[in-house]
């Protein structure tokens, strides 16, 4: 990743992107049992109370928290294994061999490290690729324009079954992301199914993340404070802390201790918008140490490019109005992509961009 020689006055002026000393441990993001649910049925409505309990979980914790852990929640456990293992055997290599599949502004998935960028905020390298293959995008953020274009995976050589391990592990995340999904459509009151049409045609992508040892970590970050802009996350990490989240009943920075074989679950800013404000999307962050090396892997399951994200009717009255303007998730997509590559004459898109102002 190379030596930290220099950093930009701004950032580490800033304390708000800078790393700080200061992580409360007194209480965690909720850990929730999905075993219920996943040995009951496969209709996570049925009457089981059990199943319902789950259910209060899941609201309490998208309400309270924006974020929770669950385990028990049937993705093979030798699956996480064998793709932690794929994820290492790919960073081991030589940076040139890793380069061979860099990603580009023409091929956005694919290999890039932080000396591509020669940005030292974010100390990482990352593997990105997409559930669907292809993926249907707009071609411009421009909503007037029609066009789209096919986003395609590209596989590196080493290691062997590199592909078909992320084929097959794609396969299962997405089981418990639609599980997910209906759980938390129910905990809002809604039909299990509730959003289930809008992943039709997903633009759904994974990153495997490595992050180094870090000469200087009081200085850098694995990744800056954020929001995800999707429906849902969830990621699997290994046992190197990092992750942090911020709480939001008083703003502190909490450090995620990882449970043993469990997803860290996060809500998107699209579920935020679906849920016209009652879940919200949190900030969070990650953190590097000098010591140890971590891996992660986010699974951000996204809508296709064509939804319009907006409250879901069900949830409005006059009490409750609407809290957001409708817009479309493939321009929203279609501009966060692009801004990796380009520096752009706009504010990076956010979506309280699109909130309604009263």
């Amino acid at each position: 990743m190379g030596e930290v020689t220099e950093f930009d006055q701004a950032f580490i002026q800033d304390p708000e992107h800078r790393p700080t000393l200061s992580i409360s441990e007194a209480e965690g993001i909720p850990l929730i049992d999905l075993s219920p649910v996943v040995l009951n049925s496969s209709d996570p409505s049925s009457s089981d109370e059990a199943v319902a309990e789950v259910v209060r979980q899941i609201g309490r914790a998208c309400e309270q928290w924006g974020f929770f852990q669950v385990i028990n929640h049937g993705v093979p456990l030798q699956l996480r294994e064998k793709i932690f293992r794929t994820s290492k055997e790919f960073f081991a290599q030589p940076l040139e061999e890793k380069r061979k599949v860099r990603r580009s502004e023409e091929s956005v998935c694919g290999y890039f490290d932080t000396e591509l960028t020669k940005n030292v905020r974010d100390w990482k390298e990352v593997f990105d690729f997409i559930a669907e293959d292809p993926t249907i995008v707009p071609a411009s953020p421009d909503p007037d324009e029609k066009d789209v274009i096919h986003w395609h995976n590209q596989w590196p050589q080493y290691p062997p079954h590199f592909r078909e391990t992320c084929e097959e592990y794609i396969k299962e995340v997405e089981k418990l992301s639609l599980k997910l999904m209906d759980l938390i459509a129910l905990s809002l009151g809604l039909p299990a199914k509730r959003f289930n049409n809008y992943f039709k045609d997903q633009t759904t992508f994974i990153r495997f993340n490595h992050y180094p040892p870090c000469p200087a970590p009081e200085l850098a970050l694995g990744v800056g404070r954020h929001k995800d802009g999707g429906a849902l996350t969830v990621l699997a990490q290994d046992e190197v802390a990092g992750l942090q989240v911020k709480r939001k009943s008083d703003g502190e920075w909490i450090r995620v201790k990882p449970a043993p074989n469990a997803y860290i679950i996060n809500v998107g800013d699209v579920i935020q918008v679906w849920s016209n404000d009652k879940y919200e999307s949190v900030e969070h962050r990650v953190m590097v140490n000098s010591e140890k090396e971590r891996f992660s892997i986010p699974f951000f399951f996204n809508p296709a490019h064509y939804t319009e994200v907006k409250p879901s009717e069900e949830l409005i009255n006059e009490q409750n109005p609407p809290k957001f303007r409708p817009y479309k998730w493939g321009q929203f997509l279609t501009h966060r992509k692009l801004t990796n590559f380009k520096k752009l004459n706009v504010e990076n898109l956010q979506t309280y961009h699109f909130r309604i102002q009263n």
